[in-house]
């Protein structure tokens, strides 16, 4: 029996929440907790799909379902299959749980069914793909709501599938990536900004911004049609200067539920009820920007201050929350700066500290559960795969 399993890494997102989503400039960090999911054939194929030892519903688990539609489409001959998802990132709270569970499920699925190519030749450059999903192609149906299986096959020339693969070498970070943001996109109503799935693939420190950064390692674009008009994202890499001291995230956990799409949608409500409030927004951006560039410099004591500045404007868009400001204040003598992290109205922040220890324990006394990780962790791993390929798709499935 074939199994695949592929893990990805949380994120914190230093400065530029639900601004981004507006277009606005922000930087997440990927830390040292992951999603891990492995994937099975089931051994009948009357048994219907399970996660974690229960039968599968698509309303308890949108994500799953979404990637289903687009990668193993039951319609099209894919097996049933058998699912296990762990890690360490507690869900909906800011850390980007959903986005590292919808980049590893992408990249074990892709494993699982392998790819076709339109040559034998250099297969693994995107243009001889004749099935799958790349920002170098048009995508209309990838962030479809509708509840549908779609065809990855390509049409025309790049759509002559003479050679197949199924082995890790398939896994490519930005398909991963844009299906994590198209099934993000659908779950959160239509507003979701690429950043949390970006960073999950990729690992390491990702900007996200409304213009290309020519001091950056350029990944792709973006592009989304949200209910308030269509978006436009390029996202980077940040390389980062050797600190004199070394620095780390602290992430202290309030234990309040909050997710992030009620909170998306709330400040949506905001600015569509007082237009004028888009100008907190844009200070958001200029915010994220002195912390981009503190970031560039090494300057860890102009990013906390960043990352505190960015804090008062989120508690002025009203997605803060009392608990979540206990931490931040206990956090606040031993730390560079600290600030919610994600959605907020619950959830986690987050500090940056060279005193990891003293950091923790201020949070903890405040009431907080804390996680310790180093700055920028590596992203998508794929962990184990045999007995592939698990679905061997025909080229015109």
């Amino acid at each position: 029996m074939g199994r695949v399993t592929a893990s990805a890494p949380g994120k914190c997102i230093l400065f530029g929440e639900h601004a981004v989503v507006y277009g606005q400039p922000a930087v997440a960090v990927a830390i040292e907790q992951r999603i891990s999911v492995s994937l099975e054939t089931l051994g009948s194929s009357s048994e219907s799909w399970k996660i974690d030892g229960m039968k599968f519903d698509p309303k308890r688990h949108p994500h799953v379902q979404a990637l289903r539609n687009r990668l193993w489409q039951p319609q099209q001959g894919a097996p049933n299959l058998k699912i296990r998802i762990k890690g360490d990132i507690p869900p909906a709270s800011g850390l980007g749980s959903s986005a590292a569970l919808s980049v590893a499920a992408s990249a074990a699925l892709r494993i699982a069914r392998g790819r076709w190519f339109n040559t034998v030749e250099q297969p693994q450059q995107i243009d001889s793909w004749a099935e799958g999903y790349s920002s170098q192609f048009e995508q209309e149906n990838l962030y479809s709501i509708e509840d549908q299986e779609l065809n990855a096959h390509r049409k025309g020339e790049a759509g002559n599938a003479l050679h197949y693969v199924s082995d890790e070498s398939v896994v490519n970070l930005d398909e991963c990536a844009l299906l994590a943001h198209a099934v993000e996109a659908i779950a959160q109503g239509g507003r979701a900004s690429p950043m949390d799935a970006s960073t999950c693939a990729h690992g390491g420190i990702v900007l996200l911004s409304d213009s290309l950064e020519p001091k950056d390692e350029f990944l792709y674009t973006r592009r989304l049609k949200t209910p308030e008009g269509e978006r436009t994202w390029h996202l980077h890499s940040i390389s980062l200067p050797k600190p004199t001291k070394e620095v780390f995230l602290v992430i202290g956990n309030t234990g309040i539920h909050a997710p992030t799409a009620q909170q998306v949608a709330k400040v949506a409500a905001t600015i569509e009820a007082h237009p004028e409030r888009m100008k907190e927004i844009e200070t958001i951006g200029l915010i994220a920007r002195r912390g981009i560039q503190s970031l560039r410099e090494g300057d860890y004591a102009a990013v906390g201050r960043a990352m505190t500045e960015n804090q008062i404007m989120l508690q002025g868009l009203g997605v803060s929350c009392p608990e979540l400001e206990n931490l931040i204040r206990a956090a606040a003598p031993t730390a560079l700066g600290a600030k919610l992290t994600g959605g907020g109205g619950g959830g986690c922040m987050v500090a940056l500290t060279t005193n990891p220890k003293q950091t923790s324990e201020a949070i903890e006394l405040a009431g907080g559960r804390t996680l310790i990780s180093k700055f920028g962790d590596v992203g998508l791993s794929i962990d184990e795969s045999e007995n592939l390929p698990l679905w061997a798709t025909k080229p015109n499935a």
